[in-house]
């Protein structure tokens, strides 16, 4: 059973691995990178703070504790463990990849810490704000930059989807955490 979901796993890589094209190429480096999305950071942080105030930076630190979660959970609980080869790495496979500057990165994918901290955040925020453009724009966020590691040639989709899991359960857990210590120090009231 785990040979046939590996292997279904990366023929679908394979396949969207080989839309790429040379236009797209350098919109998928950027879109994994963090610069391009500087604007949209900026744009959180003003919510956070039109909507509450100093308190709103407080935000700040959950998306902080969100993100490093997801990154130390994502290496040492399954990188470390599975030591799923990434396909750029796997020999099986690794003349078939498209890569974009001919970046690898680690030897490790599963998970995928870009999916875990981006779910991780679009899930922290979108429990904060609850508003339907934010949140649409939150996940489709999320899903283009994990969809860009998989069209760079550095994660399966299930590394992904996995990943995306991860995240979300990390930032549900740290929005339940945020609400017990509001709720018994009286200092984050969000709501």
């Amino acid at each position: 059973m785990l040979a046939q979901v590996i292997e279904l796993d990366t023929s679908l890589f394979l396949f969207l691995n080989g839309l790429n094209s040379p236009f797209w190429d350098p919109i998928m480096l950027a879109f994994s990178g963090n610069v391009v999305w500087i604007p949209l950071y900026l744009f959180l942080v003003y919510l956070m703070i039109k909507k509450h105030g100093l308190k709103g930076l407080l935000l700040l630190v959950g998306v902080a504790v969100v993100v490093t979660m997801g990154d130390q959970l994502s290496v040492h609980l399954f990188k470390n463990v599975f030591e799923r080869l990434r396909p750029c790495h796997n020999p099986e496979i690794q003349d078939l990849v498209h890569l974009v500057n001919g970046r690898c990165g680690g030897k490790f994918g599963f998970v995928s810490s870009h999916a875990a901290n981006t779910f991780g955040v679009a899930t922290f925020l979108v429990v904060w704000f609850k508003h339907k453009w934010l949140t649409i724009s939150l996940l489709l966020w999320a899903a283009v930059v994990s969809y860009s590691r998989i069209y760079l040639g550095v994660h399966y989709p299930a590394d992904i989807l996995c990943g995306a899991l991860l995240g979300a359960a990390c930032g549900l857990t740290v929005w339940w955490g945020f609400g017990l210590i509001g709720k018994r120090f009286s200092f984050v009231n969000f709501q």
